[in-house]
This record gives C-alpha cells, structure tokens and sequence, in this order.
C-alpha cells in the first residue's frame, strides 16, 4: 500500500485528505470515502486502506477542515454525557449539502488530475452523517458516481428541501443502503421514506436492515461492533463495486 496526506484546493481552503492505493498496477478505480461524525482517525485510515487493498485508489477527506486541519473529535465523542460528544454535534451541524457538493467537486477535479485513477466514473461510500453525504454527492453529480453506499447513514429523511431522500430523483448510481434493525437514529419511518423515494425515482438499489444491528456497528473500536455485520458490509461493499467500478 501506498498513502499520503495532501491537501486539496477547495473554495473554502485546502481540505487535507488521506489518499491510498495500492503499489503497483494502476490505475485504479477512485473511490471517496465520506467520514462519519467522530471525525478522521485510525478506524477510518483502515476502512479505506481495506478498501484499497482490493484494487481502488481512495480518497477519505476531512470534512472539518473548515475549523482547520487536522480537527477532529476525542474517542469521548461517542458518549452523549461527555462536552466532546456536544462539540461533535456542533461540528456535524456545522456541515451543508451546500458545503458537501462544493468539496466534492474539488476532490472530483483532483481526481481527474491524478493518473493513479481511472477515468471517468468512481464510487463513493460513507458512514453515519458520510451516509447522507455520499448520497448528496452521487447526486450532484450523477454523471460521474456508478456506485454509493450509504452504511447506517443519518439523517437521509428530513424535511428539509435538501434531504438526501429527495435527492435521489438524481442519481445514475447503482445504490447500496443499509441500517441496523437496533439503530434509533434511523427509525423504521425513515426507512419506509428512503424505500418509497427510491423506487420512485427508478434508481437501481438494494436496501437492507440488519438484523440486531445498532448503529456504528461497522467499526471495531465501537461498543455497537458486530464482526458478523462488519463482514456482511464489506461483502455487500465490494460487490457493489465490482459490479459497477471494479
């Protein structure tokens, strides 16, 4: 494996973004990685080195780097009694779709420059708030996304004109969406509202809900972590990509 941090230009900045791939036989298929809302950290350098591992250039950006590079969250942030957990919260809620269609039309053009990647169409795949992210992304730009995964993604359904369940009117992308069965961030609600969004809008997808899963269930360091689950995602993932970018 080969990887880098680098910054990219953005309209805001520079977003430092973590790039990885493999040593030899490029190029790859690219693949953006939307970070979920406890921020950059080793977990997510080993979901897109895994990724890699298997044939794809990823790229995982910072989406905080508009408070400055390097910001992130303490492993605290996922106890809801602690102030860190409420500095994630504000960090999350300081995100637009606005702000997330501008990166990556950035993170797109770096990609374009890059003779480690192939050309034109890439799959994007996030967690938790990168779940939403990924999905605004294959939408704002429909011609250049083959493949979105959204894992235990929140929020997709608002009431918002900007909800990711409205959104997928414009996806080409062949879509993967999962949620676990326990998750209270994504009720059963939310789940009907994406399910009659997608098929009213005709995009090719798979929607699954993992039984006894709780959200967050991917990541090992986690107290939801479900090995079982984590497999099941990534058989789900590369599928995906093998089908549509591999």
């Amino acid at each position: 494996m080969k990887e880098s941090i680098i910054n990219i230009p953005t309209q805001a900045g520079s977003v430092d973004t973590f790039l990885c791939h493999p040593e030899r036989r490029a190029p790859w298929p690219g693949v953006l990685l939307f970070m979920d809302a406890p921020g950059i950290r080793e977990e997510l350098y080993d979901i897109a080195r895994r990724i890699a591992t298997v044939g794809y250039c990823v790229a995982l950006p910072n989406l905080f780097y508009r408070h400055g590079h390097g910001t992130t969250c303490l492993p605290e942030a996922t106890d809801e009694s602690t102030a860190e957990f409420q500095r994630m919260m504000r960090l999350m809620q300081s995100l637009t779709s606005r702000m997330i269609v501008e990166d990556t039309g950035a993170l797109l053009a770096f990609l374009d420059r890059q003779n480690l990647v192939k050309k034109p169409a890439l799959g994007c795949v996030g967690y938790c708030m990168g779940g939403g992210f990924a999905v605004t992304a294959a939408a704002a730009y429909p011609e250049r996304f083959s493949a979105c995964a959204s894992f235990y993604g929140v929020p997709l359904v608002t009431d918002q004109a900007d909800s990711p369940h409205r959104a997928v009117a414009h996806m080409k992308s062949k879509a993967y969406f999962c949620f676990g069965e326990a998750d209270v961030l994504t009720p059963k609600s939310d789940i009907d509202a994406l399910r009659v969004a997608l098929q009213a809008a005709s995009v090719h997808y798979e929607l699954e809900v993992y039984e006894g899963a709780d959200h967050g269930f991917v990541f090992p360091q986690r107290a939801a972590y479900r090995k079982a689950h984590a497999e099941k995602h990534w058989e789900r993932l590369f599928e995906l990509f093998r089908d549509t970018i591999g």
